[in-house]
């Protein structure tokens, strides 16, 4: 594999840190981009959002998301998240045209399957 995937993340989150462990163990080349250090683009963000959704990819159980006006909730969009960059829900692993939002060892898996 290329560093065609991209892991999207904040490397101190557990959840990403699974998803990083799982791909290190079965030896799939990736780069990791934090978003905190190195915040999402327009245009990546603008792919997210067109193919999951801001449902999916708001992380609204976070404090961050709980601690919001109702009026932010209402209009999530990139700067908020540019400035409050756990919004998002973690990691965001993209390959090519798939996203895959949160981590799951099944559904890595099956993406995975046969290109390990």
């Amino acid at each position: 594999m290329n560093k065609s995937i991209k892991v999207y993340g904040i490397k101190n989150c557990d959840t990403v840190k699974k998803a990083l462990v799982y791909l290190n163990d079965c030896k799939i080349d990736y780069q990791f981009v934090d978003f905190r250090q190195n915040p999402i683009s327009k245009q990546v963000l603008k792919k997210m959002v067109e193919s999951v959704g801001w449902e999916l990819l708001i992380n609204k159980r976070s404090t961050t998301y709980r601690s919001l006006s109702e009026e932010e909730k209402s209009n999530v969009n990139y700067d908020l998240v540019s400035k409050l960059p756990t919004l998002i829900k973690r990691p965001v692993l993209i390959h090519g045209e798939i996203i895959v939002v949160g981590f799951s060892e099944q559904q890595y898996a099956k993406l995975f399957d046969g290109k390990i």
